[in-house]
Formats: structure tokens, C-alpha cells, sequence
């Protein structure tokens, strides 16, 4: 249903990224009914982008930015979980926003990632509670990097 409904936004999913260190993508706990996924950059085969948001990057392009993470996250979570129809809902984002130090519209890049969300699961599964928080620096000089705690169906 989920997939179908990509299909029908014209929304393709990106080839799952490859892990980027010693840590585990997606890792399950309280009983299988909760899945946290690490931290999930913007970067895929057709989206390169690097620097610092109100900088060498616009405000635009980190809204870009930030819904190619939520792509690659939503990419992982098929590849490795399964079918996203397995998702309940969306329950806690981080958004990690490498901006220069006078930028203050991190929420608005942040949106790129729940505008994103909203329109594939509607706005109840789709929008979690989140945090848009501004950093120096990002991996690869990434621009935005987004985590997620996500609810499973029973």
C-alpha cells in the first residue's frame, strides 16, 4: 500500500545506502514494536551536495537535502526490515543541520525531511516529534544528516 502510494507520487526510492562505519542502520528494541534508525546522510547516485546551509548551500536546497535523507532512511528500512506498509508511524526526528553560524531556519530544512513523510504516510504516521539542531560540521561535509525512531505495526 505504502509502495503503491510512492508509485502514485511519482516518488522513487534510492538504492539503499551502504554503512558508513562500525554501527548497526536500523536497530530494533522495546519488543520489535520500535525500530531507531542512525543517522541517514542526503547523499545518492543522482543528489551531491556538500557545505554549510545559508552558505554554500541555500535554505532550498537543505529542504532537497533533507528529504534525500528521509529517502535513504526510508531505502534502509526496505532493505532491511522489509516492506514499508510495516510502518505504524513516525514517533521521534533528529535533524542534524551543518549551517553557518548567523543561518536560523534550521526547522525550515528540517520540514524537507516531514513534508516529505507527511505526504507518503499522511500527517498522523507521518509526522514525528523532532528536533532541528544546527552543527558545525557533518560527515563528508554533508549539509543535513537525519535519525528517526520509528513504530512497527503489531
Amino acid at each position: 500500500m505504502v509502495e503503491e502510494h510512492l508509485k502514485e507520487l511519482g516518488i522513487v526510492l534510492p538504492e539503499a545506502p551502504p554503512r558508513g562505519g562500525n554501527y548497526t542502520p536500523l536497530k530494533y528494541f522495546y519488543d520489535g514494536r520500535l525500530v531507531y534508525a542512525s543517522g541517514f546522510g542526503c547523499h545518492t547516485e543522482e543528489f551531491k551536495l556538500t557545505g554549510k546551509v545559508g552558505g554554500a548551500v541555500t535554505k532550498e536546497q537543505g529542504y532537497e537535502a533533507a528529504g534525500n535523507c528521509m529517502l535513504n532512511l526510508l531505502a534502509a528500512f526496505k532493505r532491511d526490515i522489509g516492506s514499508l506498509d510495516k510502518i505504524e508511524s513516525f514517533v521521534k526526528m533528529l535533524a542534524l543541520i551543518a549551517s553557518e553560524y548567523d543561518f536560523l531556519y534550521q526547522p525550515d530544512v528540517a520540514n524537507g525531511a516531514t513534508d516529505l513523510l507527511a505526504k507518503i504516510f499522511g500527517e498522523e504516521a507521518g509526522l514525528p516529534a523532532r528536533s532541528a539542531i544546527g552543527v558545525n560540521v557533518l560527515p563528508g561535509d554533508i549539509p543535513v544528516e537525519i535519525e528517526a525512531l520509528i513504530e512497527l505495526k503489531k
